[in-house]
C-alpha cells in the first residue's frame, strides 16, 4: 500500500487536501472520487525514501489544467505514433511502450504530453479516451482511428496506417505550400510597392499639378484621393482591417459560418474541383486503410468520414452511411454525394465491393486520384503565376498613367 497526497475541488468549490492510502494511483483516484471531490492532482510518497512526485494533471469539467510550453510539431507525432506502432508489433505492453516514448522525446513539450497519456492510460484510462483529452494534438480522426484499432484489437496496425496517413498529408500540404510560395511573394511585393506609391511618389506629383493650377483628369483625381486616405488615415484604415478580420475569423469559427464557406468554396470554380479531389482522396484512403486493417465497413465509414474536411461534404457521405447501415451496397450508397465521387469513382468502388477488394481499390483510387490533385495543382500555380504579374502590372500601370495622363496637358497651362 502506498500513501498518496491529493488536491481536490469540493462541491461548494473550497480546495480539499489530504493523504489516502491505496494500492495504486486507480485505486487512489476511484477513493478520492468516492469522497465527492474533483481531483487536481495526486502525488504518490514511496515508503523509506524522499517524496517522489508524479502529478496527475486531471480536468476540472471539461478543462484541461495542463498547458505544454509550446505546440508539439507534427513531426514529433508522426514519430510517436510509428514508434508506438513499431513498440506493440514487438510485443511491448502499452504502458512500458509510453514510458520508453516519454524518455525519448525530442522536445520538452514532447516529453510532457507523452508522460501525461502514459498518467491517464495507466490509471484504467483507454488510450483514445487519453488522447481525446489533447485535441490540440491528437486530431479527431486520429483519435477516432486509434479506437477502432483497440476495439478489433488490431492498435499496432492502425497506428502504422495513421503514420503512413500522416507522412502523405505533410508531402501533400509540402507541395501545395511550394507551388504558392512564389505567388505569395509577388502579392506581398505588390500590396508593398502599392503603399509606397500611395504614400511618397503620387503626393511629390500632386504638388507639381496643384503649381500650375491644372484641372485633373478623373483617373489622377481617385488616385490622389486615395493617396489622401492613406496619409491621413492610414492608422484607422488599418484598424478597420483588422477589426474585419477579427469579425470574419469569428465568422468562419461558427458553424454557419464555417458551412456557407465550405459550400460557397465547393461551387468555385477551378478551387472547388481540387478541393472535393482532395476529400475525395482523404476519404478513399482513410477507409481501404481501416478496411485493410480489419475494421467493419460501417464504423470503417464512420471514422472516415471525419478525414473529409469539409462540413458539407461530411453530411452528404453521413446519409450514404445510414444507407449502408439499412443493408444497401456502399457504391450505391454514395451515388448521391455527386460533389465528391465521380461516376467513375462510384462504379470502380461497386465493381471492387463485388469483388471481395473493397480496401485495395480504395487505396488504388486515392493513388491516382492523388496524382491527378498534382499535376492539376502545378496547372493551377502555374496559372496563377502570370495571373499575379498582370495583376501587379494593373496595379502599378493604373497610378502610373493616372499620373503621366495630366502631363500631355500641362503645355495648354503652361502656355
Amino acid at each position: 500500500m502506498a500513501i498518496f497526497e491529493y488536491r481536490a475541488l469540493q462541491a461548494d468549490g473550497g480546495i480539499a487536501q489530504g493523504q489516502i492510502e491505496a494500492g495504486g494511483r486507480h485505486e487512489a483516484f476511484q477513493r478520492v472520487a468516492g469522497l465527492g471531490l474533483r481531483l487536481l492532482s495526486l502525488e504518490e510518497k514511496a515508503a523509506g525514501q524522499g517524496s517522489r512526485t508524479e502529478a496527475l494533471s486531471t480536468s476540472l469539467g471539461n478543462l484541461s489544467f495542463f498547458k505544454p510550453s509550446e505546440k508539439i510539431p507534427p513531426r514529433a507525432l508522426e514519430n510517436f505514433t510509428r514508434l508506438l506502432s513499431s513498440l506493440l508489433a514487438a510485443g511491448v505492453p502499452l504502458s512500458r511502450a509510453l514510458v520508453i516514448l516519454f524518455k525519448e522525446a525530442s522536445s520538452p513539450a514532447a516529453t510532457a504530453r507523452w508522460k501525461e497519456i502514459h498518467g491517464l492510460v495507466i490509471d484504467g484510462m483507454a488510450l483514445a479516451d487519453a488522447m481525446a483529452k489533447f485535441p490540440e494534438t491528437f486530431p479527431r480522426v486520429y483519435v477516432a482511428m486509434v479506437q477502432a484499432g483497440e476495439t478489433g484489437g488490431f492498435l499496432d496496425l492502425v497506428l502504422a496506417q495513421i503514420a503512413d496517413f500522416q507522412a502523405r498529408e505533410k508531402e501533400l500540404r509540402s507541395k501545395v505550400m511550394t507551388a504558392m510560395l512564389y505567388p505569395t511573394i509577388l502579392l506581398v511585393l505588390a500590396l508593398g510597392v502599392l503603399v509606397f506609391l500611395l504614400t511618397f511618389f503620387i503626393p511629390r506629383f500632386q504638388l507639381v499639378f496643384s503649381g500650375f493650377g491644372a484641372a485633373l483628369p478623373l483617373p489622377t483625381q481617385i488616385v490622389i484621393a486615395l493617396s489622401d486616405i492613406v496619409r491621413s488615415y492610414g492608422l484607422f484604415v488599418v484598424l478597420g482591417l483588422a477589426a474585419g478580420v477579427f469579425m470574419v475569423r469569428n465568422w468562419f469559427v461558427s458553424e454557419a459560418g464555417r458551412r456557407t464557406w465550405e459550400a460557397i468554396v465547393l461551387r468555385t470554380p477551378i478551387v472547388g474541383p481540387l478541393v472535393a479531389q482532395f476529400a475525395m482522396s482523404r476519404f478513399c484512403r482513410m477507409l481501404g486503410t481501416l478496411l485493410g486493417a480489419g475494421v467493419p465497413l460501417v464504423q470503417g465509414l464512420n471514422v472516415a468520414r471525419k478525414s473529409i474536411g469539409n462540413q458539407v461534404l461530411v453530411d452528404a457521405v453521413s446519409q450514404s452511411i445510414e444507407r449502408v447501415q439499412q443493408g444497401g451496397q456502399l457504391g450505391a450508397s454514395l451515388a448521391d454525394c455527386k460533389g465528391l465521387f465521380p461516376g467513375s469513382a462510384l462504379e470502380m468502388i461497386s465493381v471492387a465491393e463485388e469483388s471481395g477488394r473493397l480496401d485495395q481499390e480504395l487505396v488504388r483510387i486515392a493513388n491516382v486520384t492523388e496524382g491527378d490533385l498534382d499535376r492539376q495543382l502545378r496547372t493551377a500555380v502555374a496559372f496563377a503565376e502570370p495571373l499575379m504579374l498582370f495583376l501587379i502590372a494593373g496595379f502599378i500601370g493604373a497610378i502610373f498613367i493616372s499620373m503621366v495622363l495630366p502631363i500631355f496637358t500641362l503645355q495648354d497651362y503652361i502656355k
